[in-house]
C-alpha cells in the first residue's frame, strides 16, 4: 500500500514538472523587438530563444541574472522583456583575462547605453579574482547561463562560478544552462568545448542544485562533433575560414543539452 502511494506522488510529481509553461505574449514579442541586431536573429533558428527561455520559466517580477553575456545575443531579449522592472544583471569582469574580453564589455556597455530606449537597463556584477561573483547582489530568482561552461572548465574556475552562483540565488530559484553536449562515449570532455551531459548534471548537483529537468529544444543530429577545430568549426565561430565552410554552415550550430536545475 505505501509503495502504491509513493508511486502515485512520484508520477504526480513528475506530471507537474512536464507540463509547459504557459505562454508569454510579452516573451513572444521581446524575440521578435525589430531592434535586435540581424545576426543575431539569424541565430535563432538554432538557438531558439522563445522556447529556451519559456522552459527555464523567465517571468518579469524575477529578479534574473545572465553570467558572462558575451556579444548580447540573449541580453537583447531578456532586457527588452524585463524593461523597466530593473530587475535584469549581467556579469562582467572586474579584472578581464584577455584583451578580448576587455575590448568585448566595452562593445556591451557601449550597445545597450546607446540603446537603453529599445532595450532597457541592464545592471552589472562582477567577477572578481578566480571567477568568484562579487557579494553585494543576493536572492536571484533566475540565473542563466549560455555557452560558457566548457571555458570556465578549462580555466579550472567552473567549482568557483557555481558556488558563486548558488550562494547568490535564493532558496526554490532556477538555474538554467545551455551548452554544447559531448557524446557520453568521447574520450575527451570539455577540451574540444564539448561537455559530457551526464558529467555536468553531477558536477552541478555537487555543487547543491537539483536537477529538475532537461530539454531538447536546442539539440542538432548533423553535428558529428569529431572536428580538429574543436565546436569552434561550426557556426557562427567558423574557425576554418572557407575551407569546408558550406558544409559547416549546412550542420548550423552545435548540439546543445539546455538542462534546469532548482536551488
Amino acid at each position: 500500500m505505501k509503495k502504491t502511494i509513493f508511486i502515485i506522488i512520484f508520477c504526480l510529481f513528475n506530471f507537474v514538472e512536464s507540463k509547459p509553461p504557459k505562454f508569454d505574449q510579452e516573451l513572444k514579442n521581446s524575440v521578435e523587438n525589430l531592434s535586435r541586431s540581424k545576426k543575431n536573429v539569424a541565430r535563432d533558428k538554432f538557438r531558439n530563444p522563445f522556447e529556451t527561455l519559456n522552459f527555464f520559466e523567465i517571468k518579469k517580477n524575477k529578479k534574473v541574472l545572465e553570467i558572462s553575456p558575451g556579444n548580447g545575443y540573449y541580453s537583447e531579449i531578456i532586457s527588452h522583456y524585463m524593461k523597466n522592472t530593473n530587475n535584469y544583471y549581467v556579469t562582467e569582469y572586474k579584472f578581464p583575462p584577455v584583451d578580448a574580453v576587455k575590448k568585448g564589455q566595452k562593445k556591451f556597455r557601449e550597445y545597450f547605453s546607446e540603446n537603453v530606449n529599445n532595450f532597457g537597463k541592464i545592471n552589472t556584477l562582477l567577477f572578481l579574482e578566480n571567477n568568484i561573483l562579487e557579494k553585494n547582489q543576493k536572492n536571484f530568482d533566475l540565473v542563466l547561463t549560455f555557452r560558457n561552461t566548457h571555458n570556465w572548465l578549462g580555466s579550472n574556475t567552473a567549482k568557483n562560478v557555481y558556488k558563486s552562483i548558488y550562494d547568490s540565488m535564493k532558496k526554490g530559484g532556477i538555474l538554467g544552462i545551455v551548452q554544447h553536449r559531448a557524446n557520453e562515449d568521447m574520450e575527451k570532455n570539455f577540451k574540444n568545448g564539448y561537455v559530457k551531459e551526464s558529467f555536468l548534471i553531477d558536477f552541478i548537483e555537487k555543487i547543491g542544485f537539483k536537477f529538475v529537468g532537461k530539454s531538447n529544444i536546442n539539440a542538432n543530429l548533423k553535428d558529428t562533433k569529431d572536428y580538429q577545430r574543436g565546436v569552434w568549426t561550426l557556426p557562427p565561430r567558423l574557425v576554418m575560414g572557407e575551407k569546408d565552410k558550406k558544409k559547416y554552415l549546412e550542420i548550423g550550430e552545435s548540439d546543445r543539452m539546455t538542462l534546469k536545475f532548482v536551488k
